[in-house]
């Protein structure tokens, strides 16, 4: 009987989820985060902020909490009432993570076999509503010291969810934890191009758009970026890229009503015809590891890599087109294109390692895996102030999020520094999640979801229960 109501219940949250998912988010307060980084990997979401200071040991504006098996990097992501993560579980229960500032490219030379896990929780209560055993075998390719055999986030569309798992294949789900479809894309190996035996694991996240599931798979060999059909997940087009393993998402952006997708590279970042896989615009150069996802915000394609000899921060115009080359260090002018800029502008050695930037109304702003945050004017480039997070030491990889009256910046201990948008620097708030936290966080529906290595929580106040059952939902069953 209980089992008969949960999947009742588990049914009509569905159907409400479809029908918000139809009409869309009732107002900026409720919308979801569907993917890596929310929409169009923005980082930012409107309505209700979370709050400022929280406590983990008093539950002080702890909504709740969750044990999460295993290892993961994967962000949790939110799409109506659900809330699905990615895990991947060791079967001799290893989860070892060597966090901190240090240079080493070796792999964690294990071999236990690892099942990969989606679940699917309650955004309300974090009750797991279910759970699905994706694959179950040793990993294809190793791991980095710091990373884990999950560290692609999941994305969903109100109808679907899917999981990318690397190497181990992509995989579709609806949200009653039905497989509507899985796709082998080959061993996708990621690691140093320098030195090809240092793996450090497939990180780059699928995203829904358009009834479309795109991937980019920047790989040691046989790179591609591609579009599958979300319900059937026949492949729509493949494009080849010239391009060393990278780590970064897939962007969305629009341009005189043109779909387009931007992608983060070292020898080639580019646009690329949303539709059609068509290429419209390259640029190469810059940090030889690129880990940040592109965002876009006014108009302008943010890139930003950091590592070897360069280390950019690039701010392309969204009607870039062709082979673009930027200001060299001598600052020569870029190409410009259709009698504009194409390269907006450039700041030569300002770009971050790791974390993805976050724009908030006129200001850019970039934390260095170090912690020093600098923020800019994003229409000019201009630095307004340079600061660091913390006292120094820290190492930070996850992502800011941020809504339009906070900016939330993970640590990899755990500390989540609070600080307030705008052209000065003002630190409103650290707290301590009392754990290794190294996924980006997600915000929705008034909610601040921080994944650390053992746990899920919802910071804020507690949601509202969810709706009753409509009636031809009810158990009549005795």
């Amino acid at each position: 009987m209980l089992k008969l109501r949960s999947v009742l219940i588990l049914i009509a949250l569905t159907v409400a989820s479809l029908s918000a998912s139809a009409s869309g988010p009732v107002d900026a307060e409720h919308r979801d985060w569907p993917q890596f980084r929310g929409r169009n990997a923005s980082g930012v979401t409107g309505g209700t902020s979370p709050p400022v200071t929280w406590d983990v040991e008093s539950g002080d504006n702890i909504a709740w909490s969750v044990d999460i098996p295993g290892l993961g990097h994967a962000s949790p992501i939110v799409s109506g009432d659900f809330v699905f993560v990615v895990t991947a579980v060791a079967d001799d229960d290893s989860n070892d993570l060597k966090v901190g500032l240090y240079g080493d490219i070796d792999s964690v030379m294990d071999e236990s076999p690892q099942t990969w896990k989606l679940m699917c929780l309650s955004r309300r209560t974090g009750q797991i509503f279910w759970t699905r055993d994706l694959h179950h075998g040793v990993p294809k390719i190793k791991r980095h010291t710091k990373a884990t055999h999950a560290n692609s986030t999941p994305a969903a569309d109100g109808r679907f969810v899917v999981a990318f798992l690397g190497s181990e294949g992509l995989y579709c789900f609806d949200y009653l934890g039905n497989l509507k479809w899985k796709k082998e894309l080959g061993t996708l190996d990621s690691g140093y191009y320098v030195a090809p035996a240092a793996q450090w694991g497939f990180a780059s996240s699928p995203i829904i758009h358009a009834d479309r599931v795109i991937v980019q798979c920047d790989v040691q060999s046989g790179s591609f970026l591609a579009s599958f059909n979300i319900a059937t997940g026949e492949e729509v087009w493949r494009t080849e890229r010239s391009d060393v393993p990278t780590w970064g998402t897939p962007t969305v952006y629009r341009n005189q009503g043109r779909e387009l997708l931007a992608v983060n590279g070292y020898r080639h970042s580019g646009g690329y015809d949303f539709h059609t896989g068509e290429e419209i615009w390259k640029l190469d150069g810059g940090g030889d590891i690129p880990v940040p996802t592109p965002i876009v915000h006014d108009g302008r394609i943010f890139l930003s890599s950091a590592h070897g000899p360069a280390r950019p921060l690039r701010a392309i115009s969204v009607a870039a087109d062709g082979d673009l080359r930027a200001p060299d260090d001598r600052g020569e002018t870029p190409l410009t294109t259709a009698g504009s800029e194409a390269v907006e502008w450039w700041r030569e050695r300002d770009g971050i390692y790791m974390p993805t930037p976050i724009a908030v109304n006129d200001y850019l702003y970039c934390c260095s895996d170090r912690g020093v945050l600098s923020c800019y004017d994003s229409a000019t480039g201009e630095r307004l102030y340079r600061q660091r997070l913390g006292t120094g030491g820290l190492a930070f990889t996850a992502s800011a999020v941020a809504t339009a009256d906070h900016l939330y910046f993970p640590a990899e201990d755990g500390s989540i520094y609070v600080v307030a948008p705008g052209p000065e620097f003002e630190q409103l708030g650290r707290n301590s999640m009392q754990d290794i936290c190294m996924a980006s966080p997600a915000i929705a529906h008034g909610l601040l979801y921080i994944r650390t290595k053992s746990k899920l929580f919802a910071i804020g106040s507690r949601p509202a229960p969810a709706p009753p059952l409509n009636s031809r939902f009810r158990c009549r069953c005795r």
